[in-house]
């Protein structure tokens, strides 16, 4: 599969497990990145980024889907105890950031969704933003990934979202 197709996949994987409501922001990153790289961690590694969805469990501060991003990362750069540091963490953990405060302005949830301010975050047009968030920062790492060899769009696994179904 060609790059650009890949990382359409990618961006579709993860907007509709937000947008399903089968997992929020930060969740739906690391999910879609689990799927990317093979599953090499149980399902249960979501469960890592629970706390940080709507900036950090309603807090308004980091955004979660920023959050899931650092997450997604430490999965291909993190180190086990008594490991030295991989030198491209900080240097690719530093990109997100800086993707997000130049695309967004902040890296602050309640910066990034000001227009819905005080909607309880229940509005189409949060959710639509913030869904469109999600995609772009799961888009973003596997980018980075691919462009540092880390994963190969011709052999990685073709993914698609796990859903709740509707009961």
């Amino acid at each position: 599969m060609e790059k650009e197709e890949y990382l359409e996949m990618v961006r579709s994987v993860a907007e509709e497990y937000f947008r399903s409501g089968t997992y929020y922001c930060s969740e739906a990153v690391v999910e879609t990145l689990n799927d990317v790289l093979g599953k090499p961690y149980e399902d249960d590694v979501v469960r890592l980024a629970s706390g940080f969805p709507i900036g950090m469990g309603k807090a308004q501060c980091l955004c979660g889907a920023v959050s899931g991003g650092q997450i997604a990362l430490g999965m291909v750069y993190g180190r086990k105890r008594g490991e030295p540091m991989d030198p491209e963490m900080f240097e690719i953990s530093k990109g997100l950031h800086d993707y997000i405060k130049e695309e967004y302005r902040s890296c602050c949830c309640r910066v990034i969704t000001r227009e819905w301010r005080g909607d309880d975050f229940q509005s189409e047009g949060r959710r639509q933003h913030c869904i469109k968030i999600t995609g772009n920062v799961a888009v973003w790492v596997v980018n980075e990934l691919i462009e540092r060899g880390k994963i190969d769009p011709e052999t990685a696994p073709k993914i698609e979202p796990n859903v709740m179904s509707e009961s």
